[in-house]
Parts: C-alpha cells; sequence; structure tokens
C-alpha cells in the first residue's frame, strides 16, 4: 500500500450538524494569514479541499475544518472552513467542534472550569470560553466577529416564488435571511427538501441582484448562504441554513445567528445585554447575547454577538490518497448532494 497523502482526523457534530477537524499538519498553502490561505483554496489550488469534501471520502451534510497554527499573535489555533462549494472564512457550530476537540483530546491542555481558546480564523478573531467538567467540554461560548447589516429589505421579482424581500447581513459571512412565510411554508423536518429548492434558487437570484461590499475587506465579498426564519410561540427564532449545492445545516448556525442579531439591533428590536434563543430545523438551540457595539473603520456600527451550544465528539478517521485513485479531487451527484450539483462538478 502506498499513499501520496494521508491525513489524520477527529469526527464531532454540533447539534447535528458534522465538522470533522483536520488534526493533521498542512503544509502547502501559502499565505501570510488565514484569509489569505482561504483565498488561496478558492482561486489558485482546491484540491485539497475537494479531497476532503466529496465522495467518496466524504458525503454531503459535513464540513471539514483546517486546524492550523495561528497566523496572529493573539490567538491560540487557526482554522479554515471548507464546505463542498468552497473555503468559507467562519462558521459558529464548526469553532464549537474544533475547540471541543482541541480540549478533549488533549492537544490544548485544559482545566477544569472555563478554557479560553482564541481561534485565528479568515473573518477575523473569534475568542472561544469552554467550560470543562470532568474531561468534558459541557460548553462553548463564542465572542464572534462584528456583525452588521449591508441592506434591510432587499426586494427581488423571481420567477418561482414572486417577490421576495431579504436582509443582507455579515455574522462571519454574508447571509441573505429571509422570513419563510413569504413562501407559505414552515421550518419543518418535513419541509427540508422545499427549503433546500428555494433556499439554493434564491442564493442564485440574490447573487445576480445584490453587490455584496465588506467595508473592510473585498475578499469576503461574497454571498454564502440564505438562512430562512420565523418566530416561535415562545419567542426563539427557528431558523434554517441552505448550503449550496443543496443541503440544510442541522444547527441552529452560529454566524447566521450573528448576522440575525445584527437585523434586529439595526430595526430597533433589541439592545445590548438581551439574550434570545436560535433553534434549527432539528432543534438544536444557540444561545445568542448582545454584547455590544462596534464601529467600523468605515464608520458603521455593528454588532457583538455571544453564541453558546455544545459539540460532541464521535470517532476519528485516516483519510488517505492512493495514487491511483481515479477520483483525486471526489465528485457530487445530484441524488444526494442537491438540485446545484451540477454547478460544482
Amino acid at each position: 500500500m502506498k499513499w501520496q497523502k494521508t491525513l489524520q482526523t477527529v469526527d464531532a457534530h454540533c447539534g447535528g450538524e458534522i465538522g470533522r477537524i483536520v488534526t493533521s499538519q498542512v503544509l502547502e498553502i501559502p499565505g501570510a494569514t488565514m484569509l489569505e490561505r482561504m483565498t488561496y483554496i478558492n482561486t489558485v489550488d482546491d484540491s485539497l479541499r475537494r479531497l476532503l469534501t466529496r465522495e467518496p471520502r466524504a458525503f454531503s451534510p459535513m464540513t471539514v475544518n483546517l486546524l492550523m497554527p495561528p497566523l496572529r499573535p493573539d490567538a491560540d489555533a487557526g482554522m479554515i472552513v471548507l464546505q463542498a462549494d468552497r473555503a468559507h472564512p467562519m462558521s459558529g457550530s464548526n469553532a464549537m467542534c474544533l475547540t471541543t476537540v482541541l480540549l478533549e483530546t488533549g492537544m490544548r491542555p485544559a482545566k477544569e472550569g472555563e478554557n479560553i481558546v482564541r481561534l485565528d480564523t479568515p473573518a477575523g478573531l473569534v475568542t472561544a470560553r469552554a467550560q470543562m467538567k470532568d474531561g468534558r467540554c459541557t460548553q462553548v461560548s463564542l465572542d464572534m466577529t462584528p456583525s452588521f447589516v449591508q441592506a434591510l429589505d432587499v426586494e427581488i421579482d423571481t420567477q418561482r416564488h414572486g417577490k421576495v424581500k431579504a436582509d443582507i447581513a455579515f455574522g462571519g459571512c454574508f447571509y441573505a435571511l429571509i422570513d419563510v412565510d413569504q413562501l407559505g411554508f414552515s421550518i419543518a423536518p418535513e419541509n427540508a427538501m422545499l427549503l433546500v429548492n428555494a433556499g439554493t434558487y434564491l442564493k442564485t437570484e440574490f447573487e445576480r441582484h445584490v453587490a455584496i461590499r465588506h467595508p473592510e475587506n473585498p475578499y469576503l465579498n461574497a454571498l454564502a448562504y440564505v438562512i430562512f426564519r420565523q418566530k416561535e410561540p415562545d419567542g426563539a427564532y427557528r431558523t434554517c441554513t441552505v448550503l449550496k449545492p443543496g443541503r440544510v445545516d442541522r444547527s441552529a448556525c452560529g454566524t447566521g445567528s450573528s448576522a440575525h442579531l445584527a437585523t434586529l439591533d439595526a430595526r430597533g428590536l433589541v439592545k445590548p445585554g438581551d439574550v434570545f434563543t436560535t433553534r434549527s430545523i432539528i432543534g438544536c438551540e444557540f444561545r445568542i447575547e448582545h454584547k455590544g457595539h462596534a464601529q467600523l473603520s468605515n464608520g458603521q456600527t455593528a454588532v457583538l454577538p455571544n453564541v453558546t451550544g455544545s459539540a460532541h465528539i464521535y470517532g476519528m478517521t485516516q483519510v488517505a490518497l492512493d495514487p491511483t485513485d481515479p477520483f483525486p479531487t471526489g465528485f457530487i451527484l445530484g441524488d444526494t448532494w442537491g438540485p446545484y450539483a451540477h454547478e460544482l462538478m
């Protein structure tokens, strides 16, 4: 047996959303910052991403995260989020998985009580406050990057759904946030395929009509996801993030919840100190706290979200590439990867 590449991973999930962590050191990605390394993956060489996120070595409802030494002096570890469509700058559920893996496997020394892990991400510094009890990481609370609104109530005319309004906001990556009642159905497990079909279609439509502009970094000018939302009778917000080529996030989505907080703040519906719950399509919950405001370099006001949840390790894997393997960069098919699989072949 001769392997061209061998990578060790630890498999975890956060609220049912799988976040595989590559714990082997990855040496071949150049860049002086995590953002530069993410951009290199997306624009120069994405072979490692394809190897790790596509069949036959992966499956659709999962994300793979590169754990790397940090490139900024105030961080303890670096991370880049790899998904089937591209590398993304940040994910709350995956940051919880990565923090849990670091502490529970002993890769980073852990003590009883609170442990602080500072994550160097392409979106900026994320501080994780993890609670340890009897060697188990029971909770991870993330101080997210500043989150802000680009525009509220952006309306487009679509062939499938008529006029649809969305808020465009950044919570670590950009979202189109859509009140699901505009489409005539609710966020529920039995509507998962309806949500996938609508979300992937509307992401494409909003990309066509809306120019995404990050005020500080043009490398983040991309609409990453559509997230549907609805208010629950108990005051929580049920959300459903749709990921291309075609699946829904199983977790309550940390970056999406941060973007949602920014829209509530912009409408004057929340204030610093307020706390609410976001709930996923399968019932996973995150606690969202408004920690205050920050000013961006262009003078725009952003919110400082804190997102709390938990993750669980369920396995370890060794991923390898046989030099004679006919699928070194993997493949995807629409039967399981969704209606836009053909776009990513």
